[in-house]
């Protein structure tokens, strides 16, 4: 079985709890996880690594912020960001700066920002199945072409200094 939007006591408490009295033991995790949002990188990486418990990522591209298609403020007509206010969280100037800054490595090393944001959740030891939402054949088949990239040192470096300098 598998949990939604918990924390690692949570988890804990469930495996110990199954463990007690036979129950299915948790074997996953659907979280949000992002380029933007790291949260899982602290102690849930851990409990993840020693109790085999993976991650099911959802909203790895942030609602799309992570694709480049808002910048400089845009709100294209039908997106997520257009459409639902509770994505709110995502306001930010930080998180507005931050993104523009993974959009322009990305470019900087002939990635697309989606392909880039996708590459760096797919690459994660505590991964199981990456989640995402594409609205167009041509969303989806750059989604899935994510699969095909291996992100070099030189991205890997520009992604840790951007993390670095604009944390979760």
């Amino acid at each position: 079985i598998g949990l939604s939007n918990e924390s690692c006591w949570g988890t804990a408490q469930f495996l110990r709890i199954a463990a007690e009295n036979g129950f299915p033991r948790i074997v996953s995790l659907q979280n949000e996880y992002s380029l933007l949002y790291r949260v899982f990188d602290l102690d849930l990486a851990e409990l993840s690594h020693h109790e085999q418990v993976g991650l099911l990522p959802y909203s790895p591209l942030a609602c799309g912020l992570l694709t480049g298609k808002y910048r400089g403020g845009a709100r294209p007509e039908g997106s997520r960001l257009s459409l639902f206010k509770r994505f709110d969280r995502y306001g930010s100037a930080p998180t507005w700066e931050a993104a523009g800054r993974y959009a322009a490595l990305a470019e900087a090393h002939g990635l697309s920002p989606t392909q880039m944001a996708l590459a760096f959740v797919n690459s994660r030891p505590f991964l199981l199945a990456n989640i995402i939402g594409a609205t167009r054949i041509d969303q989806l088949a750059e989604n899935l072409g994510s699969l095909e990239i291996a992100l070099s040192d030189a991205v890997k470096a520009g992604l840790k200094a951007i993390h670095q300098a604009i944390p979760d």
